[in-house]
């Protein structure tokens, strides 16, 4: 499958952006911000992309400001009471019940599979199991899960938190997506 065509200029600030990113990784991983540090990193970050070039990925959404500080704010929120759940859950007698729980996502391109899989992994008590892109399905495990309405409670707070990354990043048509479907389709 050909991915999308990009122009020179969105090449090179495509590359650009990753080279920058990769050196800003690059400083934290060392822990300090040094003139070597930075130019070691440029050379190690222009290595990578010349050995392992990237595919092209075009951002056809839109940035929102407000919406970026909300999902930041809630995925902060839901990290600290997540942390504390699987905390009791570690010091409670017994095994934690776990379940494997299929969400299909409202919009289907590989950036917002992505970002909501890293969302959703990164917050303790629950990993992406498996990815399914042709039908735009995420199969998450879930620690701590109650009974088949927690589970479904699970299913809609994953599909809140796509709609509050497509309200932060998303194109106006991704948008309309999510706003019109407050439901998930059939599995």
């Amino acid at each position: 499958m050909n991915g999308p065509s990009l122009t020179k200029r969105e090449r090179l600030r495509s590359r650009v952006t990753a080279v920058i990113g990769l050196i800003l990784v690059w400083n934290l991983l060392w822990g300090s911000f040094t003139w070597l540090n930075t130019i070691s990193g440029a050379v190690i970050a222009v290595l990578l992309l010349v050995v392992f070039p990237l595919p092209p990925v075009k951002f056809g959404g839109r940035l929102r400001p407000l919406h970026v500080v909300t999902f930041f704010a809630r995925f902060f929120f839901d990290l600290v009471v997540a942390s504390f759940q699987v905390a009791f859950l570690a010091f409670r007698p017994g095994e934690p019940k776990s379940a494997i729980v299929a969400v299909r996502l409202r919009v289907r391109s590989d950036l917002n599979m992505t970002l909501v899989a890293e969302a959703v992994s990164l917050v303790p008590g629950s990993l992406i199991a498996e990815a399914d892109q042709r039908t735009g399905t995420l199969y998450i495990h879930m620690l701590g899960v109650k009974d088949a309405a927690h589970l479904e409670h699970l299913r809609a707070e994953v599909l809140r938190l796509e709609a509050r990354l497509v309200r932060a990043i998303g194109s106006d048509a991704e948008l309309r997506k999510v706003n019109d479907s407050r439901e998930e389709p059939a599995a």
